[in-house]
């Protein structure tokens, strides 16, 4: 007798294992405050890399101790951590719950999640990848509703979650991702900004959204073999619309509404919802990677976008923060001379996953 269909999803979900993988830097306690939300999801087929950046307040250190400290009351087979140098295969290291590694350098956004999702690959036996950010607090339900989302549709490559202010948990900060204004290289949303309990329905939302948020982009492996891993040459920002961009019409984008996450925003680079609060350092990597991302995919909208760059710098001018235009003007400089770079597709094998993929131009 052939199981129906309730039996199949749920044999499904409970076998497709995913890669949760978390970038850590200087934000340790907000680690392990979303390891330990994770730790409680309802769905266990999961293995959970904590990638620490190079990170400069004993990051790296404190994160060690208190998994050693949680390991002591771990129930389930199998061991809960492992240490994993970046040099050694991960396929000879030993399967455990969490794997905890630490980076040579600081290597961006992008440059930090590869590490985590070359590992997944290395190792063979992951469906699904979970880019998380590290300063989110996951509902028990998230991870079991996103591989339910994806099971649904083969075409889809990337899914987005609910996203709840942390401070603010019934208000919702956005629904998957954003769309985006490819004149301006401007984000724009993909949905109105809506209470937890009136949320839009997803297919109404997925015809506007261009990008999935990177605080929480679930992943399918095809993805990764057909698309490459995210470009590391933007360090922070962009790499989110660079990755579905690269992808476009080879998969679809979605949005799991009852996938709940709950985001601090941007606590580690000194991003914030009001744009003159935001840390030149902030204000430089998104000008620079706004013309570095129109001059890679499309050069011919590159005046538009630069002539608004300059007028987004001559606001801040105006307003009053010399600190902040001068980053927008460095930024904007620096993109226009960066070299550019496409990553090329990780393939099947080993080699692929590890390699130097990157196609210069």
């Amino acid at each position: 007798m052939m199981p129906d269909a309730a039996h199949q999803k749920a044999t499904s979900v409970a076998s497709a294992h995913t890669y949760v993988v978390l970038l850590n830097w200087n934000g340790w306690r907000d680690t392990i405050e979303c390891v330990a939300s994770l730790l409680q999801m309802t769905a266990k087929c999961y293995t959970i890399v904590i990638c620490d950046n190079a990170s400069t307040d004993g990051s790296y250190q404190h994160i060690l101790e208190w998994l050693r400290q949680e390991a002591s009351s771990y129930t389930e087979a199998g061991r809960f951590f492992t240490e994993w140098q970046t040099a050694s295969p991960a396929a000879g290291s030993p399967a455990a719950r969490i794997v905890l590694v630490q980076t040579a350098s600081n290597l961006g956004f992008a440059g930090g999640c590869n590490v985590g999702l070359r590992y997944g690959l290395e190792r063979g036996d992951g469906e699904y990848f979970w880019l998380l950010n590290n300063d989110t607090v996951v509902d028990p339900m998230a991870l079991a509703a996103q591989i339910d989302k994806m099971e649904s549709d083969p075409q889809l490559g990337i899914t987005g979650s609910t996203l709840l202010f942390y401070d603010e948990p019934d208000v919702v900060q956005c629904c998957a991702g954003y769309g985006f204004n490819f004149w301006t290289a401007r984000v724009r949303p993909a949905a109105e900004v809506v209470a937890r309990n009136r949320l839009p329905e997803e297919t109404a939302v997925e015809e506007k959204l261009r990008f999935v948020s990177g605080a929480s982009m679930f992943v399918r492996r095809c993805f990764l073999e057909k698309v490459g891993l995210m470009n590391e040459q933007y360090f922070l920002y962009f790499e989110e619309i660079d990755w579905t961009t690269r992808a476009k019409g080879l998969f679809k984008l979605g949005y799991c509404s009852v996938s709940r996450v709950f985001h601090k925003e941007g606590s580690s680079i000194g991003s914030n919802r009001d744009r003159l609060k935001r840390s030149a350092f902030s204000e430089r990597y998104l000008s620079r990677n706004r013309v570095l991302f129109t001059r890679t995919h499309f050069p011919l909208r590159l005046p538009i976008v630069f002539t608004w760059t300059i007028f987004v710098a001559l606001s801040r001018i105006l307003r009053g923060n010399l600190a902040l235009a001068k980053a927008v003007f460095s930024g904007a400089a620096s993109g226009i001379f960066a070299s550019r770079y496409i990553p090329e597709r990780v393939g099947l094998s080993t080699r692929g996953a590890f390699g130097n993929n990157k196609k210069h131009e």
